[in-house]
């Protein structure tokens, strides 16, 4: 297909990583016990390893283009280079403890049985031999939401620094949890490198899925990925004891 349907494909998945939990959380609707187990299931399947994932694809003797934007990738969130100097996990326990939260809870996190799954599929995809699928599911889905659409057909400019601060402000932690700015160093530095990194992931598979084989397998592997997600998240929303209207 062409390069235009098959990004309409994969903005597609986006669309949908939309979780109807979620408002218990942006609207300060969740207490904080809940967020805790929340952001304790976030840490240990995906926040604590990304860096690792991400190198496993690297590993796969890929294009030196692929590597190099990999490479990037891997440097920011194990070592935080390219913004705040510190690593993303780290940046994200200090957010934390911020809220009240110390690092030793998430040392020995308990997967919830859809989290388990959400996680195994991860470690598999990132294994995989064809590295454009394990990019797919990491750069293109794990980091990416439903704000990728309007990042791509619409890029936006490097905020500046009074446009990050005023997005802390309005940030659920801050407004609804009393979380100190302070303690918002992940957000900064999301929002200093993250735009890059989203044209840089569709790049990689857009540039790289040419033939139609490849692209039904990225498309097969985001199918998976987004329903296992939404899994994952059902199983929180349980855990937290939390239902959907109407049922």
């Amino acid at each position: 297909m062409s390069t235009d349907r098959f990004r309409e494909q994969l903005l597609g998945f986006l669309d949908r990583k939309d979780h109807w939990a979620w408002p218990f959380f942006s609207e300060g609707r969740a207490s904080k016990e809940q967020f805790k187990l929340h952001f304790q299931q976030e840490y240990a399947v995906y926040v604590r390893d990304f860096p690792v994932l991400l190198a496993r694809i690297h590993g796969h003797n890929h294009p030196a283009q692929v590597r190099s934007m990999l490479a990037t990738n891997i440097y920011e969130e194990d070592t935080g280079g390219l913004s705040l100097g510190r690593s993303h996990p780290d940046l994200f326990l200090a957010m934390m403890d911020g809220l009240g939260f110390p690092a030793k809870d998430f040392e020995r996190v308990r997967l919830l049985p859809a989290s388990r799954a959400y996680r195994s599929w991860l470690d598999r995809v990132s294994r995989r031999r064809d590295w454009l699928v394990g990019a797919a599911a990491l750069t293109v889905f794990v980091e990416g939401s439903v704000k990728d659409r309007q990042e791509l057909l619409h890029p936006s400019e490097p905020k500046t620094p009074a446009e990050i601060e005023a997005h802390i402000a309005r940030h659920p932690l801050v407004r609804h949890y009393g979380l100190s700015p302070d303690s918002m160093d992940l957000t900064r530095a999301h929002q200093m490198v993250e735009a890059g990194h989203r044209h840089d992931a569709y790049d990689m598979v857009l540039g790289f899925a040419v033939t139609a084989a490849q692209q039904q397998a990225v498309l097969a592997c985001l199918k998976t990925t987004l329903a296992l997600w939404l899994r994952y998240r059902d199983g929180i929303a349980r855990a937290c004891g939390l239902k959907k209207a109407g049922s």
